[in-house]
């Protein structure tokens, strides 16, 4: 490489670097060390070599031209920087302090659980995208096995942070409480090995806390970076169950990072049409419209031989809306190859050294844009293709975005480490009181506040609320169905009467989830018809009389539609006293959730009390169900126990059940000639006769025992339906909303008069709040720490000094990401992000 090459790339960038400076072997730019590693020789042309110098900004060269466009910070001893020391975004008194502060917000969000976070990449893709390929070529150097199969089972957050002093990787392994440990690469591969077997042999095979290290070297940028675990798309079938319960575990904890606003997602596409939206689809299940997600299509290498005419190039490289949404964050995707093959000195190793593994990216992305201009036949245009090509390209847009957040997140983050200062304040002065009041009668007065706030919290969950999640806690009708019960047919299928059932794809819980329970259940067996009558059935059901041998068809139909409400309804009223048991089951961890998230929960070391307080519900939940079916018996047993006609004689009577034509007692078809009365008479005659002591069923007998049965059947079914819900809500929903407080608060005063050291051991308790007050007085101490930082920050930050040079050059608004839209509408990345 010539020293021309590198000062025409330096001014492309707009830097005002000098050849001399980028020429030392301390950056590694000079022609003998392209030359000796085999990436420029004298049969490649000027601007092969110009490609592969623009592609190798893993050095110093990347962070002096980034160091030309963000403020920076007075010095810690207050000394003032010089104009030239004043644009250099990477002085060690400066942005280095902001990284810093950053790093141990991401740590304290994690240690404590914090609602909130850091700034940070979510890389986010399936397991064949080359997502921790593409980790490694961002951070310079190998440190994680990649390949098929699952590498990832827990987030890896990856604080990079530049450093020039560094030639070779420092590591630092971050713990609980933030304490570092500074490890080897081959230590930080063995832990991460050894944490994904444990997880493999474990019941849940992927854990949602991340693995947090911190790197300083000097061909990182400076980023934070979180490598979640791979995407699984698994087979369907029942033999692959153990890969489909993977996949719903992988999906929810990739989900959750997701929903951390804070985040910028970094999805990854392995696909040469972008009309197929694998992860993609994945992530508009949180950001809809990729605002502020990054769009990177991976392995470019083995895309670009599949093109065959320069315009599906230009299709790939400038999707239109209709492929790839315009409202992506960048405006456009980015398009990179890592070369295959791991750093070792194995003979299965590809790379000598990571300074190898370097070159060898930067050689492939100059490959990969020689490759599409000669597909193009053309140049890629600067602006709009070559800054999209490359993990160089992605690393600069990536540094300077997450760098921006940083600038932009200061103002907001103050008052938010203020608020959890004061509450982490008020929670040790709380935890220090009951330290201090841990006697018999403290331990009381504590239990019954939390008696008192959980009575109070079901009644909210079945009044109706917002405070829980229904993502997390609610619950669609088929959700329902798998874990409560379905109605069942006599067959034991599913009855399929849903299709105008209202709110059955919502997520639901509480009390709204009991109304469309009881909606179902009126839906679906307020429609259920009579079964066919076979004739066996009514000669059966005829007999004989203590009186006489003849025949009585209203006693057969009575029989008849008594025993098939019997054998039919009451399935159901066990049925719906489990599913309405299961949503009220449901209530107590929804209740213990929102009390935990409000700080109504008890301090650790009362899990018996809290154990006892739910035994408590659950049987109180058996009786009432009980009381409920044994209510709905005894109505069922008195509707089918003596038949009442006035519950069954609708209008229109058996006429309307009868068809239209050849109904009984229709006007009949006489014949011509005929007398209509002697007919009619005749007919009359034969009717007695076959229904009163004839057992030879003729049509007309039948149809009068089918249509007595199907009314008979429907006035049953209509009470028992009104009855059914009329029980339930009397001696289930009432007694749980009204009459559970008084038998909680009766059991729990028994607990304590009779036996408080069962539910409360005095010892355990203090043992976890002595360690309680450890953790606040950690957690106080860092948020203090923070505060005072991130307001020191701040503090500078407003200072006028730091817009002046940017008015005084007239460059005023360069502080903002600038994307700008090209002919067909999209809105490629532009190539000067400032902050």
């Amino acid at each position: 490489m010539t020293v021309s090459s590198t000062e025409n790339w330096l001014k492309s960038l707009g830097a005002s670097a000098t050849a001399n400076d980028m020429s030392t072997p301390e950056h590694g730019l000079n022609g003998d060390s392209f030359a000796a590693n085999g990436i420029a020789g004298g049969s490649r042309s000027s601007e092969r070599r110009r490609n592969v110098a623009a592609s190798l900004d893993f050095v110093e060269v990347d962070q002096q031209h980034q160091g030309r466009q963000t403020p920076t910070f007075p010095a810690e001893n207050g000394s003032r920087s010089a104009g030239a020391m004043a644009n250099n975004s990477f002085a060690r008194s400066g942005n280095e302090r902001l990284y810093e502060a950053y790093n141990e917000l991401h740590s304290l969000a994690q240690d404590f659980r914090k609602p909130f976070d850091a700034p940070a990449i979510l890389v986010v893709g399936h397991q064949t995208d080359g997502k921790s390929a593409l980790v490694e070529a961002l951070m310079g150097f190998q440190f994680n096995h990649v390949g098929g199969g699952t590498k990832t089972r827990r987030p890896i957050t990856l604080h990079m942070k530049y450093n020039s002093t560094c030639i070779e990787p420092h590591c630092f392994l971050i713990m609980e409480g933030a304490v570092e440990t500074e490890v080897t690469l081959e230590e930080l591969q063995e832990y991460i090995e050894s944490e994904n077997r444990r997880l493999e042999a474990e019941h849940d095979k992927f854990w949602a806390k991340e693995i947090v290290v911190r790197i300083e070297y000097k061909y990182c940028p400076n980023l934070t970076i979180i490598d979640t675990p791979g995407l699984i798309s698994a087979a369907p079938g029942r033999r692959n169950a153990s890969q489909q319960q993977a996949q719903r575990q992988v999906e929810a904890l990739v989900r959750s990072k997701m929903e951390q606003r804070e985040y910028i997602v970094l999805c990854l596409e392995d696909t040469a049409d972008w009309g197929n939206a694998t992860t993609r689809k994945f992530v508009m299940q949180v950001d809809p419209n990729l605002e502020r997600t990054v769009i990177v299509s991976t392995k470019l290498d083995t895309r670009i031989p599949q093109f065959a005419r320069g315009a599906d190039v230009e299709l790939f490289l400038r999707p239109p809306s209709k492929l790839l949404e315009s409202t992506i964050l960048g405006g456009s995707p980015f398009y990179t190859s890592v070369p295959a093959g791991r750093v070792g000195v194995s003979r299965d190793t590809v790379f000598r050294s990571n300074d190898h593994f370097r070159e060898a990216v930067a050689a492939r992305e100059a490959n990969d844009v020689h490759q599409l201009e000669k597909k193009l036949g053309r140049k890629l245009d600067g602006h709009a293709e070559r800054n999209r090509v490359g993990v160089s390209q992605l690393r600069r847009f990536l540094e300077q975005l997450l760098q921006q957040k940083y600038f932009e997140n200061v103002p907001s983050i103050v008052p938010l480490l203020e608020r959890e200062h004061r509450g982490a304040a008020q929670k040790l002065d709380d935890t220090v009181c009951e330290l201090s009041n841990l006697q018999e009668d403290r331990l009381k007065e504590r239990g019954r506040q939390f008696r008192e706030r959980f009575l109070a919290k079901i009644g909210t969950l079945m009044k109706g609320t917002i405070s829980a999640s229904p993502e997390r806690f609610g619950e669609t009708l088929a959700d329902e169905h798998i874990r409560g019960g379905a109605f069942l047919d006599a067959d034991g299928q599913p009855l399929p009467h849903y299709s105008n059932l209202a709110n059955k794809h919502m997520r639901l819980y509480g009390g709204a989830q009991y109304h469309r329970a009881m909606a179902e259940f009126r839906h679906v067996v307020g429609q259920m018809q009579c079964s066919d009558i076979s004739r066996e059935e009514i000669v059966n059901s005829c007999g004989v009389s203590d009186a006489h041998d003849g025949t009585d068809y209203v006693k057969s139909a009575i029989e008849i539609a008594v025993s098939k409400s019997k054998e039919l309804f009451e399935p159901y009223l066990h049925q719906l006293g489990f599913r309405l048991s299961h949503i009220a089951r449901r209530i107590l961890p929804i209740s213990m959730h929102l009390m935990m998230r409000d700080g109504e929960m008890m301090t650790s070391g009362n899990d018996l009390y809290l154990k006892r307080v739910g035994q408590i519900y659950y049987k109180f939940i058996e009786q009432v169900e009980k009381e409920a079916v044994g209510h709905c018996m005894a109505d069922l047993k008195s509707v089918t126990s003596y038949v009442t006609w006035s519950l069954h004689n609708k209008e229109g009577g058996l006429q309307s059940v009868f068809p239209a034509k050849g109904a009984p007692g229709g006007p009949p078809n006489s014949e011509p000639g005929k007398d209509p009365g002697a007919s009619t008479q005749q007919e009359l005659v034969s009717l007695l006769e076959s229904s009163l002591w004839s057992r030879r069923l003729g049509p007309v007998s039948e149809d009068i025992v089918a249509a007595l049965v199907c009314r008979i059947f429907e006035g049953i079914r209509d009470y028992v339906v009104q009855s059914m819900e009329l029980k339930f809500n009397t001696f289930f929903l009432l007694p749980l909303m009204s009459e559970f407080g008084s038998v909680l608060r009766e059991e729990v005063e028994t607990i304590f008069s009779t036996s408080l050291e069962e539910v409360f051991d005095i010892k355990l308790v203090k043992r976890n709040l002595e360690q309680a007050r450890v953790n606040l007085e950690a957690e106080l101490e860092q948020v203090q720490r923070l505060r005072g930082k991130f307001s020191e920050i701040h503090a500078t930050l407003s200072t006028p000094r730091f817009a002046a040079p940017d008015r005084e050059n007239g460059n005023a608004g360069k502080g903002s990401v600038r994307v700008t839209r090209d002919a067909s509408g999209r809105k490629p990345l532009a190539s000067n992000i400032k902050v």
